[in-house]
């Protein structure tokens, strides 16, 4: 499958910088909210996912899943919910565990591979649609991936095709390079706002220790004493070894589009696949030169770039006896 050419996003001089393309969009965007219904389905371990859905009609779905402490009120996700739904579609944005507003009920939370609940909010919605899309930001996209691929069997055949945005496909590599010193303003933002989770998950689950909570300076921390512990993993090296989206890839049967910005001061180059994605059958791979970490602005646009990207994947018949176009990169990935 070809390697996009992805040089029709052509930001305003100021967001041809990572750092502004990230932050932008999470301060000063301002999507005008759509009025979700929100319906809470149970988990099998007596837990519940909170689902928030714009609907049409349609028998078409698209389910957005977040980044890392996002929820269905993230910016990107509001815009993306309703231009899908203008479009056609239904739309169900998940809210994981912890990140609806109401803390969840067991100890475990979400994390990067976090199957199981994909696969407890699909099997709600086959019931429903004859079609279901994946979207996954970040995130949400490691996750949208390894579902795809870690065990095909058992991926419902409503799914039709899926779409992941700037995403961590190395966890391990990503983690490291969130940590850097010119990252530390985002490390500690996940930091603090997980760190709080656990206080408040603490009250209802006291057998979830506060023990280490001193010793997380780091979000690789945080996976170290809380993630992989309280999640079946022995650290965060094996929680991020088992998680890695990148391993599935080669698995995936589905039409499938990545997209990550080679500025994304979140991903090294561990996270731009072109050699491996060359030659896939399903997967389209494509890395723009600028946009950040989910960000794509087009400044004074109600919908940015990589929203109306994800539209045109998802509503195209896709021309699979195409050669592939293999775009040469020279740009540096950033923090190198």
């Amino acid at each position: 499958m070809p390697i996009l050419n992805l040089d029709d996003y052509r930001p305003a001089l100021p967001f041809r910088n990572g750092h502004l393309s990230t932050i932008y969009p999470v301060y000063m965007r301002k999507q005008k909210h759509p009025g979700y219904d929100r319906v809470r389905i149970s988990t099998p371990d007596n837990d519940f996912l909170d689902l928030d859905f714009l609907k049409s009609g349609s028998k078409k779905i698209v389910l957005l899943c977040h980044g890392l402490e996002g929820s269905s009120n993230s910016q990107y996700i509001l815009a993306l919910s309703k231009l899908l739904s203008q479009n056609g579609y239904d739309v169900a944005a998940i809210n994981y565990r912890g990140c609806s507003g109401e803390m969840n009920l067991q100890p475990t939370m979400y994390h990067s591979g976090a199957t199981y609940d994909l696969h407890t909010a699909i099997n709600f919605l086959e019931k429903e649609y004859q079609q279901i899309d994946l979207v996954g930001f970040s995130l949400g996209g490691n996750l949208t991936l390894k579902y795809l691929g870690e065990n095909t069997g058992k991926v419902n055949e409503k799914i039709n095709k899926a779409v992941a945005i700037s995403v961590p496909l190395d966890l391990e590599k990503a983690s490291i390079q969130i940590g850097k010193w010119y990252n530390w303003q985002y490390d500690k933002n996940f930091r603090d706002h997980l760190v709080q989770k656990i206080k408040a998950k603490n009250k209802i689950n006291p057998e979830l220790s506060l023990k280490n909570i001193s010793k997380v300076k780091t979000l690789y921390d945080f996976d170290n004493f809380y993630t992989a512990p309280y999640h079946g993993f022995k650290d965060a090296a094996d929680y991020y070894e088992q998680c890695k989206s990148i391993q599935f890839l080669s698995k995936i049967k589905h039409d499938t589009l990545i997209i990550n910005a080679l500025d994304d001061p979140f991903l090294p180059k561990e996270c731009y696949p072109y050699e491996l994605l060359k030659e896939h059958a399903n997967v389209w791979f494509g890395a723009t030169k600028y946009g950040g970490h989910v960000g794509f602005v087009e400044y004074g646009k109600e919908f940015y770039w990589i929203e109306k990207k994800i539209l045109w994947f998802l509503k195209t018949e896709l021309n699979k006896k195409e050669p592939s176009t293999i775009v040469d990169s020279p740009m540096l990935f950033s923090g190198q």
